[in-house]
């Protein structure tokens, strides 16, 4: 008998919420038992509110790392595109799990065992490709389309100060001010604009003064006060559109003479959209106009003095990578008691610790 898995997704929460992978992994289960295979329950994997669009997904990276040391010999799954909607990485994914020696068996789809079942696979593959990008679009337009009705529900949940308010057949969503938390985004502008005090010293305060976060933690990070100061929401602006995936376009010189990029990074980025593309959503305001432009020319004025904000020239800057993991390295510096020394560091590093 041989060594049999499944893998069953679902890309949203309300899929999530109506058992729509239970029905997937029922169905994968009778058809192993009529099979004769019996799949115990560490050899399901299930992926619950991930996009089939990426590779890098929880019970996906596990059941790939279990077919590459070759303790899977047949994968079930229900469709294609529960494997994935790209038909891209659905070929990608086939064929290292051939080179490992797996079969993957599609209960909704015959195995191809001509040139024309095979032509008819990658047909299928397209087409759930196509209709993820129609459904895309259909939701990027209907989303920008609410926004510019100044409708809030388009936006992810209310930022501290504000309580979300969700529709009704009578009202539309809105944002309510919380004032208790409210006092505290005044106080927030008013140490930063009128006592000057840094973004980690508000941090400080606020952690001394044991205020308790949205989550309802005792810890201010100096990231969320900065967030705060720059949020056009508390003068009384939400704003829609903010970010935007885009393609990464740099791929390290290693990575680039092995033939491209490692399938299990991410091939999109987020970034910040120029100002004019985002669409303005009338709130309740917590602070003036005057208050949050001046608080942004502090913002500014304190990114141009930074220490940070250098822009001498890196002597070996594009030109060395690490030899374990091909990550770019890049120019970093501690200081002893004597002078300042300047070094190379793997980004890759860094990020994991």
């Amino acid at each position: 008998m041989k060594i049999t898995a499944i893998y069953a997704r679902v890309s949203s929460i309300k899929q999530r919420e109506e058992k729509t992978i239970d029905s997937q992994i029922a169905a994968l289960k009778k058809y192993a038992e009529e099979q004769g295979a019996a799949i115990p329950p560490e050899y399901i994997f299930k992926d619950e509110g991930h996009s089939g669009s990426v590779l890098v997904r929880p019970g996906l990276e596990h059941l790939r790392d279990l077919a590459a040391e070759g303790q899977i010999e047949v994968i079930l799954i229900y469709s294609p595109d529960r494997l994935s909607r790209k038909y891209a990485y659905q070929v990608l994914l086939l064929e290292e799990f051939g080179r490992a020696g797996v079969e993957v068996v599609f209960l909704k789809s015959p195995k191809a065992k001509t040139p024309e079942e095979e032509l008819l696979l990658q047909f299928q593959g397209m087409i759930a490709e196509y209709e993820r990008a129609q459904i895309a679009e259909r939701n990027r337009r209907g989303k920008r389309h609410r926004a510019k009705c100044g409708l809030v529900n388009v936006l992810s949940g209310a930022p501290y100060g504000y309580l979300y308010i969700k529709k009704t057949d009578y009202s539309a969503a809105s944002y309510e001010v919380v004032e208790k938390e409210a006092e505290v985004v005044r106080e927030v502008y008013r140490l930063f604009t009128e006592e000057s005090m840094s973004i980690g010293a508000i941090a400080r305060h606020l952690n001394d003064q044991a205020i308790a976060t949205r989550k309802g933690q005792s810890r201010w990070e100096r990231s969320t006060v900065w967030g705060m100061l720059k949020n056009p929401a508390y003068k009384g602006t939400a704003c829609y559109g903010k970010t935007e995936q885009a393609e990464r376009q740099r791929i390290t010189r290693p990575l680039r003479q092995k033939g491209g990029f490692s399938p299990r990074c991410s091939s999109t980025s987020t970034r910040v959209r120029q100002r004019e593309n985002w669409i303005e959503i009338p709130v309740p305001a917590i602070v003036s106009d005057e208050t949050f432009e001046y608080a942004h020319e502090l913002l500014e004025r304190n990114r141009q003095l930074s220490r940070r904000n250098t822009k001498e020239p890196t002597l070996l800057q594009g030109l060395m990578v690490c030899s374990e993991c091909g990550y770019s390295l890049y120019k970093s510096s501690t200081r002893t008691s004597k002078r300042k020394i300047y070094y190379y560091r793997c980004f890759a590093w860094v990020s994991a610790t």
